[in-house]
């Protein structure tokens, strides 16, 4: 969840990228980039600054897997990546990743940071070992970096019905048929589901923003 994201190609000076983890000195920097890169775009304001807060502190969260991204010295991205699985029709269970919230600082996006951070850090996470990830995004801009539908892959999405549109609901391997011939159905963490009213709390902490209607927003 929270990962739609403009992943353009453009030619990168990649000698000036910085990708490291995120410590605890980058933490509100970092929710203030994506408190900026979210702000009005799916909501008025936006929540994902207040769950990346929480998310750190919960214990699917993957600190191996927490980074942030800078481009001449100035921090302008960051990723994080949550435990997931996917409960299987034969009463099994599969460990998965999911990912998001990943954001881009507005006056950098749409030149090719987004996808290089994306690339990046799936290698990072395929050399942890990890087999899969699933999450919502936009396909045609992840599908760049590997993602496809997950319906081609057997997974569904908890509480869509038959016939409903699962576009948004994406998934790639990271080993070799990982996915090969399962069937199973895939929930959105509850990390992500957070208080509204404790989010709106935790904004009021930061610098006034003003919340705008916008007819582009989806909740």
């Amino acid at each position: 969840m929270f990962s739609y994201l403009y992943l353009e190609e453009n030619k990168l000076n990649k000698n000036n990228i910085v990708i490291r983890h995120e410590e605890k000195k980058n933490y509100r920097e970092v929710e203030s980039l994506v408190r900026d890169s979210f702000w009005n775009v799916y909501r008025p304001g936006c929540l994902e600054h207040y769950v990346l807060h929480v998310m750190r502190e919960s214990s699917g969260f993957i600190p191996s897997l927490d980074y942030i991204m800078y481009y001449n010295d100035v921090l302008i991205g960051q990723i994080v990546y949550y435990k997931a699985k996917l409960d299987l029709f034969d009463g099994s269970s599969l460990d998965i990743l999911t990912m998001g919230p990943i954001a881009i600082k507005n006056e950098y996006k749409r030149q090719g940071f987004g996808k290089y951070l994306l690339d990046y850090t799936l290698d990072k996470a395929t050399s942890l070992g990890w087999g899969g990830i699933c999450f919502e995004g936009n396909f045609k801009f992840y599908s760049t970096c590997g993602f496809t539908y997950a319906r081609d892959y057997g997974i569904k999405y908890h509480g869509l019905k038959e016939g409903d549109d699962d576009s948004f609901f994406l998934a790639k391997e990271l080993k070799k048929d990982y996915f090969k011939a399962i069937n199973g159905v895939y929930s959105t963490p509850e990390v992500y589901f957070v208080s509204e009213a404790d989010a709106e709390s935790f904004d009021k902490t930061f610098p006034f923003k003003v919340k705008e209607k916008l007819p582009s927003q989806i909740f």
